[in-house]
């Protein structure tokens, strides 16, 4: 009797801890890009940009790091990978067709700030990835930092 009552509650114990390590990623993630967004204030467009161009700045934290946007779908700052700089990908699918990078572009510029879903493949560790990004519009800039879901 005991042994059934124990599984029940174990079941909610892990989902429970399992959705709150999911909220503290998403909320590191909306962190980090508001960090960003109060950095850019001190120290300006090209500050921020030159910061979260960095692979080991202060807006890199492992998997969660922040990458910007200008307002035209120009990838203007990426830790991880540099050659994405300088490059519009707004027209860029993801591996359902889906252009989500101009949704980010809608959804900052309607509502400034928000979250929108995607699937990401992972070179470096050649899956899929089902990944949710948060997106801020700060400074003439589109402010984002994806997670996985």
């Amino acid at each position: 009797m005991i042994r059934m009552n124990l599984n029940p509650f174990i079941a909610v114990l892990v989902i429970t801890v399992w959705s709150f390590s999911q909220a503290s990623e998403a909320q590191k993630a909306v962190d980090l890009v508001k960090k960003a967004a109060q950095f850019m204030s001190l120290y300006g467009k090209d500050g921020c940009m030159e910061e979260l161009r960095k692979n080991n700045g202060r807006f890199c934290k492992g998997e969660l790091y922040v990458f910007a946007y200008d307002t035209t779908g120009i990838m203007v700052a990426h830790p991880k990978n540099h050659r994405l700089i300088g490059v519009n990908l707004t027209d860029v699918p993801d591996m359902d067709g889906k252009l989500y990078r101009k949704e980010i572009l809608t959804l900052a510029k309607d509502k400034g700030c928000g979250w929108v879903d995607y699937k990401f493949k992972n070179t470096e560790k050649s899956e899929i990835e089902f990944k949710a990004a948060y997106i801020e519009k700060s400074g003439g800039l589109v402010l984002c930092c994806g997670i996985n879901k």
